[in-house]
């Protein structure tokens, strides 16, 4: 069986040129992700890999849609391998079934990672570099307009800082760092 699979990496992106795809290559079924691949832990990709059989085919736009590093991307061609699975990657004509085929996937693995690598960079200096000229101030903390009730109800020991946190959807660092942020303001 031909499985596609298709990843998109926020919302406002569109599946419609990777499903073209996937219907002239004749896939019988796809799977669709609309999250970073940076994480390997993406629902769709998870089920594909439960639903796959010896035989199969598992197709995709590009190796940059399948996996972001090449650790994950070994890795899940690992599991592909583990159960007879052949892989194709239409972008860079990648076929496993060759010994060509298979080093090949392994250079453009390496490729696409330095290529996220590259993009994190020129992200952090363009930051830097708004942060000196005092553009950029960082994201916006999330208003809590509960906050000081909460808190008021945390000191009279009504509420446990875990509950408080709960509340507050906060993490422990950042709630003691409001509430200190508060006591100095």
């Amino acid at each position: 069986m031909k499985i596609g699979y298709i990843r998109i990496s926020s919302a406002d992106q569109n599946t419609a040129r990777q499903e073209v795809l996937m219907q002239e290559l004749g896939v019988e079924l796809i799977f669709i992700d609309r999250m970073s691949g940076k994480t390997r832990n993406r629902p769709e990709l998870n089920r594909m890999l439960e639903f796959m059989r010896e035989g199969d085919m598992v197709i995709v736009e590009s190796i940059s849609r399948f996996a972001r590093n090449t650790r994950d991307l070994l890795e899940l061609m690992e599991q592909l391998q583990r159960k007879n699975v052949e892989f194709v990657s239409k972008k860079e004509a990648i076929d496993t079934t060759t010994p060509t085929g298979r080093f090949m996937l392994t250079v453009f693995g390496a490729v696409a990672e330095l290529e996220r690598e590259y993009i994190l960079q020129r992200q952090q200096e363009g930051i830097a570099i708004a942060k000196r000229n005092g553009i950029y101030k960082g994201r916006r903390p999330i208003e809590r307009p509960e906050f000081d009730e909460v808190v008021s109800r945390w000191r009279r020991k009504e509420l446990t800082a875990a509950e408080a946190m709960k509340r507050l959807n906060m993490t422990k660092s950042t709630f003691y760092r409001r509430v200190q942020s508060r006591e100095e303001g």
